[in-house]
């Protein structure tokens, strides 16, 4: 674990993964997920080269398929560290045998964590390296407490979005796909509170996405802010239950049921030139 500190929070990053593992406010109190294993173990992976689950586990690339899992390898790879400092920690995944293996392409992911009073800002960035064009998406999954730990009891927690956001959700299929049909907006206006029978059918994606930051508190009292402006879609997802919700900004998706074509026909992938960079950012605060 690399520990990184300011004056009002301090996080542990796992190399493996490039994890964001631990959150805690200048009282020592945790803001992610206590990752009991009878829900689910994960804390904060960070999702490339895909978003979600592919039909069959699999994508296809020029006739040839390649098995690839849910969200990717990302978060099964090990990162050097390649910066340190009191408040900052960069790490770095090239591609190896094992990438190149399921994912024929050269790339860097580099995923720099600086703290700056009471904001957390996460910013990775993807590179193509290689000589030929690359499809690729990225996703973040963090898992906050659910209850946070301000004293707010568990069935007063809601998120509230930035925007308005009327649209239907996308359907999530038996298996983790994309369904055909949608489901209704569960909002009140612009707050969603938050309760375990609204996950009974999986997570919460918000295909079109009106918001580019959102709040998650107890109803009152202190809170986190969530910025991610430039990712066009979102997915909230817990087990019934569980003591963490995952407020995941994306820019990728599943495949939607009986997908079959190239993966550059996915929805939600993105095409990098040779020599291309793109930066993914997320900035989670801690407000009163």
């Amino acid at each position: 674990m690399i520990e990184i500190a300011s004056e009002m929070l301090d996080a542990r990053i796992n190399s493996l993964g490039a994890e964001l593992s631990s959150l805690r406010d200048g009282a020592g109190r945790e803001l992610m997920t206590d990752a009991d294993p009878a829900f689910w173990a994960g804390r904060a992976p960070l999702l490339f080269p895909i978003v979600g689950r592919l039909m069959g586990d699999k994508y296809r690339l020029d006739g040839k398929e390649y098995p690839l899992p849910q969200h990717g390898f990302a978060r099964r790879q090990q990162f050097a560290l390649v910066e340190q400092a009191a408040n900052r920690a960069v790490f770095r995944l090239s591609d190896n045998d094992e990438t190149r293996a399921v994912y024929p392409f050269a790339f860097t992911l580099d995923a720099a964590f600086t703290l700056t009073g009471a904001t957390l800002a996460t910013d990775v960035i993807v590179t193509n390296t290689g000589d030929r064009d690359m499809p690729a998406s990225f996703g973040f999954h963090p898992a906050f407490a659910w209850p946070l730990p301000f004293g707010r009891p568990r069935a007063d927690h809601r998120i509230v979005f930035e925007e308005p956001e009327p649209a239907a959700l996308s359907a999530i299929a038996l298996g983790g796909w994309i369904a055909p049909e949608n489901r209704p907006s569960p909002l009140d206006g612009r707050a969603l509170k938050l309760t375990d029978q609204m996950f009974e059918r999986d997570a919460l994606v918000w295909d079109r996405l009106e918001s580019q930051s959102l709040r998650y508190d107890g109803g009152e009292g202190s809170g986190l802010e969530i910025g991610f402006a430039g990712m066009p879609k979102l997915g909230i997802w817990t087990k019934p239950g569980a003591r963490f919700v995952c407020i995941e900004p994306w820019h990728g998706i599943a495949d939607p049921v009986g997908f079959d074509g190239e993966i550059w026909d996915k929805p939600g992938i993105l095409r990098f030139a040779p020599g291309e960079s793109r930066t993914f950012s997320m900035q989670v605060t801690l407000a009163g």
